[in-house]
């Protein structure tokens, strides 16, 4: 079983290219209300959404990625300009090696790897 999370966007084609640029995330359909992501099997989808009462863009969304090797990605996200040379998190006391960003609308993204 898998899991896809789908989060709010308020511009599929900026976040799209946003995800590209600093996450390696490409796309493999997109059109102006949904777009879905892929890289090394994990899917990201995005969903437009109003930012009003009645269409909430909510951000605040938080998904986490688990992943072998949580240090290589993050050499390669502080070079892509994605997080700080310093917020690498070794040996969590929830035993985890991870780190993590925002993404344009305010979604928490943490990069993780088990250490058990």
């Amino acid at each position: 079983m898998d899991i896809i999370p789908v989060l709010p966007s308020q511009n599929i084609e900026r976040d799209i290219a946003w995800y590209r640029e600093k996450t390696g995330f490409e796309p493999f359909y997109a059109d102006p209300m949904y777009a879905g992501l892929h890289r090394d099997g994990q899917q990201i989808h995005l969903q437009w959404h109003a930012d009003t009462e009645d269409d909430p863009l909510l951000g605040g969304s938080v998904i986490r990625i688990l992943t072998g090797d949580a240090k290589g990605l993050f050499e390669e996200f502080v070079k892509r300009g994605t997080v700080a040379a310093n917020t690498y998190r070794e040996n969590t006391p929830w035993k985890t090696n991870e780190f993590g960003f925002y993404d344009l609308n305010r979604n928490a993204v943490f990069i993780m790897q088990p250490l058990d």
